[in-house]
């Protein structure tokens, strides 16, 4: 009985004992699973990221880095809408380097059919002989319309008995060989003082455009009452130095001086107009409002900075222009003038 009771508890201690290894052994098979597991996730994440290494390098390899020079010149009137669209490309493009003259309309076109200058800034489309001066040289270029903008005739704020100027009035003040010398001179009960005139010089594009829409291109005259400059700077400080003086340039530079001049309404027939920008816009600011242009040279274009920068330029431009005082065009316009690039 006893030796029977022995055995049945050996038995009992062997079947615990046997349990026990059974459970060690199934954590044991556990723990390496999960070893597994996780060296699996691992290296999947470690080929995750070389995948990701690799597209960034290859990112890398796609980029086009810009960087050199542009030289422009031309127009005063144009220079502020491209020194504005200058200043706003070099913030995306800070390696790239636009300089931009002021050298006048005629000037900038000088330099642009030698072949200096990448761009051309211009008041007034490109004359035939200028035209011929490019193609002599193998210089093709591709014309953009950029904005309107309207010349302003404007006298000091101290004038005050002018009210209004016809076309008639100022042809007869500033066409070579007019024998006007004071105000009393062009209308009756005005002043018998001196006339002062201030003119951007014979370079400048808007001194054609006057010439030609006041003038009927008979030419502006020059004798000791008459300053000229190609800096609309020094004609805003000649005009506002006297009260007996008067002068012209673009519609934005009044409007940047609007605090020390007066804008001269024009009538040209049809009732005294002062510019605006809805009269520009619309032409009843008549004949003085005026499309303006940039000139890109195309085979500069094959230069990535140029193409990106004529590009960035036209699509731009219209409400950058708003902003320095010049009227944009409509949208649909600049879609075409884009068009010219490709």
């Amino acid at each position: 009985m006893l030796k029977n009771k022995g055995f049945k508890s050996l038995l009992m201690v062997m079947m615990i004992a046997l349990l026990f290894i059974t459970a060690a052994c199934g954590n044991k098979a556990e723990d390496s699973t999960s070893n597994g597991s996780s060296d699996t996730e691992q290296t999947s994440d470690d080929q995750s990221s070389d995948t990701g290494e690799e597209e960034a390098v290859d990112d890398e390899d796609v980029t086009v880095e810009m960087g050199g020079q542009i030289e422009i010149d031309g127009s005063s009137t144009v220079y502020p809408l491209t020194e504005a669209a200058a200043e706003e490309f070099g913030k995306f493009n800070p390696d790239v380097r636009v300089t931009v003259g002021v050298s006048g309309t005629g000037g900038g076109f000088k330099r642009f059919c030698s072949g200096e200058l990448a761009i051309a800034d211009a008041s007034r489309p490109i004359k035939d002989e200028e035209a011929k001066a490019c193609s002599d040289n193998g210089i093709e270029y591709s014309d953009l319309t950029i904005a309107y903008d309207g010349l302003s005739l404007v006298v000091s704020k101290d004038n005050d008995f002018i009210d209004h100027l016809t076309v008639e009035e100022l042809n007869k003040i500033f066409t070579t060989g007019s024998t006007v010398k004071t105000w009393a001179d062009v209308r009756a009960g005005w002043p018998a003082e001196k006339i002062l005139m201030y003119s951007p010089g014979a370079e400048s594009g808007t001194y054609d455009y006057f010439n030609e829409a006041i003038l009927e291109k008979k030419g502006i005259r020059n004798d000791t009452q008459i300053s000229f400059s190609e800096d609309d700077n020094t004609l805003v400080q000649g005009v506002e130095g006297s009260k007996y003086a008067i002068g012209y340039f673009g519609f934005a530079y009044y409007e940047e001086n609007a605090d020390k001049l007066k804008v001269v309404p024009i009538d040209a027939g049809k009732g005294a107009i002062a510019p605006s920008t809805e009269t520009i816009k619309d032409g009843t600011y008549a004949p003085l409002s005026r499309p303006l242009f940039i000139y890109v040279n195309k085979e500069e274009m094959s230069r990535p900075e140029v193409y990106a920068f004529a590009d960035y330029y036209i699509n731009n431009i219209g409400s950058l222009a708003s902003e320095v005082g010049y009227v944009p065009l409509p949208d649909d316009q600049y879609s075409e003038e884009a068009t010219k690039l490709h």
